[in-house]
């Protein structure tokens, strides 16, 4: 028995470090992807959303700008995430070459996801940002300049301290 019990501890520090090797090197993965982006200044006023609204970015307010794609298995992994972050914070998602508004809308109610998103079809939106990879989150603070972005998967606790961060 103490031999298993050996063998399971030794197990158990090796995926430990295995964890924790992999999350370095997603953090400097996302780190030099990230580094591709524009930096310029937030450079959207407004955008019209799936249902035909125009959504107006806030001034003075911090904003989270979310690239995904509903081909994307990291954006369908981080869709709860950016989710709950929306219920808080202002959240304007860009859906890539996702489909028609309608099928976008089915995508987003067959999950439950509410937050507001703007279909980029043509990339214009995208392109305009630098993104290639996705996800990708981009979080502005209230005077629009870049504060944080982010390539990859990223938590809930992750993106509510960034846009707390953000807002101060």
């Amino acid at each position: 028995m103490d031999l298993t019990k050996h063998k399971l501890i030794k197990y158990l520090k090796e995926a430990l470090l295995f964890i924790v090797v992999m999350a370095i090197f997603a953090n400097i993965l996302s780190f030099y992807r990230s580094s591709s982006l524009n930096k310029e200044p937030i450079n959207l006023k407004e955008a019209t959303l799936l249902d035909g609204s125009i959504y107006k970015v806030p001034n003075n307010e911090p904003i989270l700008l979310h690239f995904w794609a509903s081909w994307c298995p990291t954006c369908k992994a981080e869709a709860q995430n950016i989710q709950r972050i929306s219920k808080s914070f202002n959240v304007l998602t860009i859906a890539l070459k996702s489909g028609s508004d309608e099928e976008i809308e089915e995508y987003l109610k067959s999950r439950e996801l509410t937050f507001k998103t703007v279909n980029d079809g043509n990339g214009e939106i995208t392109g305009r940002y630098s993104v290639s990879v996705f996800p990708t989150t981009i979080i502005y603070d209230k005077d629009g300049n870049e504060l944080f972005s982010e390539v990859g998967y990223t938590t809930t606790f992750g993106l509510w301290v960034r846009m707390w961060l953000a807002g101060l």
